[in-house]
């Protein structure tokens, strides 16, 4: 039975290389856990691949099913985005972007053509190896500095990923605690003198 508190990722970012009458479709798989970052890969990737036709990509965040996207670029409808969205969803992955470049080789290929191009590249992307991770939730803790030991102690002990952290006179951690214990570390950090816990968004 699957562990409703975890969900799978990729592990490391992965590649995929389609080729068909000339066109050339690179497809980019990466591990993201916001929309910001989302836009911060695609934007490098648009960079790198300046006279690419097309940056067709979809992604998936959360785990609730309900932040997704896929974009065709400018491909027909349905042709690119939606088949990237399937294979991601087929391999049962979530947080991930797949980036499919394609660069045109002359030659119309159809929209089953397109559909077979795009799947094909994203699969190959998404072959890497795969992480199960706690769905977490993401917290700002902001306390001084002498309550560092304590703060950090209950965080290895939450198994939480810490995501940014500030460590000066006054001190800022951002930091993802797994979802089915935030309320029971969330609670045992306020008790520590002079630390303040908020919900991040």
């Amino acid at each position: 039975m699957a562990d409703t508190n975890k969900y799978i990722t990729l592990a490391a970012p992965g590649t995929g290389d389609f080729r068909d009458r000339g066109s050339k479709f690179l497809a980019f798989a990466y591990p993201v856990t916001s929309v910001i970052a989302v836009k911060e890969k695609l934007q490098v990737l648009k960079k790198e691949h300046p006279k690419a036709n097309h940056h067709c990509y979809a992604y998936r965040l959360g785990t609730d099913g309900t932040q997704y996207r896929a974009n065709d670029d400018g491909e027909p409808s349905g042709s690119a985005g939606k088949p990237i969205l399937g294979q991601i969803d087929s391999v049962g992955l979530t947080n991930v972007l797949v980036v499919v470049v394609r660069y045109f080789g002359g030659s119309l290929l159809g929209v089953p053509g397109l559909i077979n191009a795009y799947k094909t590249a994203t699969s190959q992307s998404l072959e890497g190896p795969k992480v199960e991770k706690w769905i977490e939730d993401i917290f700002e803790i902001n306390f001084d500095y002498p309550a560092i030991g304590e703060v950090l102690y209950l965080l290895k002990q939450a198994e939480a990923t810490i995501y940014k952290q500030d460590l000066q006179l006054f001190c800022s951690i951002t930091a993802g605690i797994p979802h089915h214990q935030s309320d029971t570390y969330v609670q045992r950090l306020s008790e520590i003198r002079g630390v303040a816990v908020k919900t991040s968004e």
